[in-house]
């Protein structure tokens, strides 16, 4: 059976520092065999944002019709998900914030309607990674994003300890990440990482 990586690249800029650092992280994963990848753009996967109504807490879905009716089953079967997103405003960009708050109708299949979210052998499985780039070099510039992206994982059933994060700072201008000194090792080293974490467990 094959790794499954599903990848979403979050920002309105395409092939910007945030999604460049995610194809870095998802070519060496891709060196490896057996590793399935698809990327979504989130700018054009038509996920509206929530709308609060709590109907999923009683229907165990939502009650939207649009491009979440096909990400919600990837989310489910992926082993692996990764996020990336521009920092914008000291927080997530709104295309990955959509996809944080469409997560309500896992948060309500686990904690209202006390049902599974992947089936209970996969619990402790899947991981989860978060990339993130930035404009500003403020110490703080990532905080703010972090709890959110756990949010998601958490309610997917990726554990806060099978999170990874790598997030770099001082990239604005398009392409500013091409000349950072660490990105580009950092993400393959990473990338070959997660894959190999994942044939333990997949294996176990």
């Amino acid at each position: 059976m094959p790794i499954k990586v599903l990848a979403f690249a979050g920002s309105p800029r395409r092939h910007g520092n945030s999604e460049t650092l995610l194809d870095w992280v998802l070519a060496s994963m891709g060196e490896v065999p057996e590793v399935a990848i698809e990327k979504i753009a989130l700018t054009e996967a038509n996920i509206n944002p929530c709308r609060g109504c709590n109907a999923c807490e009683k229907l165990n879905k939502c009650i939207q019709r649009d491009g979440m009716d096909i990400v919600h089953d990837k989310i489910i079967d992926a082993d692996c998900i990764i996020i990336s997103s521009p920092i914008f405003c000291l927080g997530l960009c709104a295309q990955v914030k959509a996809l944080v708050d469409r997560a309500q109708v896992f948060r309500a299949r686990k904690y209202v309607l006390k049902l599974p979210v992947v089936p209970p052998e996969r619990k402790g499985k899947r991981l989860g990674l978060f990339l993130a780039t930035a404009g500003q070099n403020w110490d703080c510039v990532f905080d703010a994003s972090v709890p959110a992206i756990k949010c998601f994982y958490h309610v997917t059933d990726v554990r806060d300890a099978d999170i990874s994060y790598l997030m770099i700072n001082g990239v604005d201008e398009k392409g500013a990440i091409e000349h950072h000194p660490t990105a580009r090792a950092d993400a393959q080293k990473l990338g070959k990482t997660v894959i190999a974490e994942l044939k333990k467990r997949l294996a176990a």
